[in-house]
């Protein structure tokens, strides 16, 4: 199974130029990829640099024939002559869909900075070699760090809700109608942007293996130990950052840590300020 995470920035490159052909080309020459998680995704929305009010989701899902797209908006606004301004995920699956959730993340007031509410997508996806897996997508706050740890422990907490909920029995009332349980493995694999470098606060705490009975492991490290992050931004002058640094990861829970078999970060693309990632995983082993 292939994974490819990737904030798009609605398109726009190093150079400033919204083109969402190179984004959808780069992301075809990276598969064939069985997931496709996106973040910074716009729909119609005005005011952004470069832009001129695209239809992200519509071009994405024209551009991958055979995939069920997932859009989240964390920012759902009016925009012109009655249509909606949004702005958030996506997730493209060539794979089976189970339960969907779209979060908003929680964000606590922080006086004297920028922020902007951001949001998961959750989705349950299914792959012939293997079981089900949730496979999370999100982009926490750059601006504001309060909001951001704060973001970053409740994705934490909801890998441990998950996993409890997992070991329970179904009572009878909820095999059916709206209160059904949906199958929602513990296997997760959380990707997008979190702005934070490895080792900060957010990161410590999505893989904090003393206060929680469920910790993420990144990829990364899965499979490098303590081999440094490649840089996922600054590589090609954007406008951000005055260093290139790493703030894109993939993490996984615990019961697929052992599935991981390769994860790289696409240093060539100029398409967008973000590299783009990708993980390979064989879920054969997994029940």
């Amino acid at each position: 199974m292939r994974v490819i995470s990737w904030n798009i920035q609605w398109g726009r490159g190093a150079d400033g130029v919204v083109n969402l052909s190179r984004i959808i080309d780069r992301i075809h020459a990276l598969g064939p990829a069985d997931v496709v998680c996106l973040q910074e995704v716009a729909s119609r929305f005005d005011g952004l640099a470069g832009g001129q009010g695209e239809d992200g989701p519509a071009r994405l899902a024209a551009a991958f024939p055979g995939y069920s797209m997932i859009y989240g908006p964390a920012v759902d606004v009016p925009g012109r002559d009655g249509e909606r301004q949004c702005f958030g995920n996506l997730i493209l699956s060539r794979l089976p869909v189970g339960a969907v959730y779209r979060h908003l993340l929680p964000a606590p007031p922080e006086a004297g900075v920028p922020n902007m509410q951001r949001g998961c997508i959750e989705a349950v996806v299914v792959s012939p070699e293997g079981p089900a897996l949730r496979v999370l997508t999100t982009h926490l706050e750059y601006y504001a760090p309060g909001q951001r740890l704060v973001q970053a422990r409740w994705l934490q907490r909801r890998q441990a809700e998950v996993a409890a909920v997992a070991a329970l029995p179904v009572p009878a009332r909820e095999q059916n109608g709206p209160f059904a349980r949906p199958p929602m493995p513990a296997a997760a694999l959380m990707c997008g942007d979190f702005n934070c470098e490895p080792d900060a606060p957010a990161w410590s705490a999505i893989t904090d293996t003393v206060g929680s009975a469920a910790p993420w492991c990144d990829a990364w490290r899965v499979l490098n130990a303590d081999t440094p992050h490649p840089p996922s931004v600054g590589l090609h002058g954007a406008d951000w950052p005055d260093h290139a640094f790493c703030c894109d990861y993939v993490f996984v829970s615990q019961a697929l840590a052992p599935a991981v078999r390769a994860l790289s970060y696409d240093a060539d693309t100029a398409a967008s300020d973000h590299q783009p990632v990708r993980i390979d995983l064989d879920l054969s082993g997994l029940v």
